[in-house]
């Protein structure tokens, strides 16, 4: 649902509208700084997954990141004006949720163990629209990709998961290209010497963010937006 230029499932528009679905990221931006929130949604739906597997990736808590995807869309509209296109939309926003996890994580200051950590993807409670096999196989792999380390963690997220490019990734994490290729390199070797051919399995089921879980973050981003709205994007 987030492929740049591209929206899967968008519920109509407020504005009656119908082509805003289907412009650009850069059209979209205009069209937000000029006062469209409609706009600014398509931007956070074309997106939600990508800005909530980043920081799934940092913060390895799923409420955590769905808390900073919100608070990264909020930053992203009130510093719109500062996005000055050197980058993709989707780079620069990528880059706000990714500092936005880190933050967090620093403030939390706690460890949780691998072990605890492990124990509540299995026993977390689940999309109920959700198949409870493909389910348990989407848990075991993000289990093993929580236990990455944190560099070689959010570079497969970003690349394998997201399916983004070396050079898009490198430019999101701010790191050379070259470092891009070693991480990920390092944690396919990692993930395959603990899930062997479960490797192989469809990335879809995992660190997912689609249907009501995007449609609660963009109800509240729009919230949040509009009892600011005095202020607007700057």
């Amino acid at each position: 649902m987030e492929r740049e230029g591209r929206i899967d499932v968008l519920p109509q528009t407020r504005s009656g509208d119908d082509d805003v679905r289907a412009v650009n990221d850069a059209t979209a931006v205009v069209r937000a700084l000029a006062g469209a929130p409609e706009a600014f949604e398509v931007l956070m739906r074309r997106y939600n997954q990508r800005l909530f597997r980043a920081a799934r990736a940092v913060l390895r808590d799923e409420a955590e990141a769905e808390d900073v995807v919100q608070d990264a869309w909020v930053r992203a509209y009130v510093n719109l004006r500062q996005f000055g296109g050197r980058s993709s939309f989707a780079t620069w926003v990528t880059r706000i949720a990714i500092h936005e996890a880190l933050a967090r994580r620093r403030r939390r200051a706690r460890s949780v163990s691998l072990e605890d950590h492990v124990a509540a993807l299995r026993s977390g409670t689940r999309e109920p629209d959700e198949a409870a096999g493909a389910r348990e196989v989407a848990a075991a792999i993000e289990a093993a990709i929580d236990a990455l380390p944190a560099q070689y963690r959010l570079v497969f997220v970003l690349r394998d998961l997201e399916g983004l490019d070396t050079a898009e990734t490198a430019s999101s994490l701010d790191v050379p290209e070259a470092t891009v290729k070693t991480r990920l390199h390092r944690a396919r070797g990692l993930l395959r010497s603990r899930l062997d051919a479960t490797l192989d399995v469809a990335a879809d089921g995992v660190y997912a963010f689609g249907g009501g879980r995007c449609d609660r973050v963009v109800a509240a981003v729009m919230a949040r937006i509009g009892a600011g709205a005095g202020a607007g994007p700057r």
